[in-house]
């Protein structure tokens, strides 16, 4: 994995807490309402076990037990969300806030897909 300094591991530590709140309120807000909520659930648990697998390479913080297959669904969803927020910052103007945010985000996704295939090996 490639070399990643302390304030962007801190951004993206941040990104991905922010992503989470926010999913968790999401689904809150649709189990209230008796949405569908099986979508929603699997980006979630994607968002936290990439979490955890980037605490665990850059702070070795023990991370959770994951599987390897659990590993490889969260990389293929963080690939389809990473995808689906590059469509949506071609949408923003730069030097927006949202911007910012948006491009935080992919960064974050990214180191969290490289450090997945790393920990995959290792699995």
């Amino acid at each position: 994995m490639e070399t990643v300094s302390e304030t962007e591991q801190m951004q993206s530590i941040e990104a991905f807490q922010s992503v989470i709140r926010k999913s968790e309120n999401a689904l809150q807000n649709m189990t209230e309402k008796g949405a569908n909520t099986s979508v929603l659930e699997k980006r979630l648990h994607a968002l936290c076990v990439s979490l955890h697998v980037l605490e665990y390479i850059w702070n070795r913080i023990p991370e959770q037990v994951y599987s390897r297959l659990e590993i490889t669904e969260a990389r293929q969803v963080m690939n389809k969300l990473l995808a689906s927020v590059e469509k949506m910052i071609e949408k923003t103007a730069a030097g927006t806030p949202q911007r910012t945010l948006l491009e935080r985000r992919i960064r974050a996704f990214q180191l969290a897909v490289q450090a997945m295939d790393e920990v995959g090996r290792i699995l």
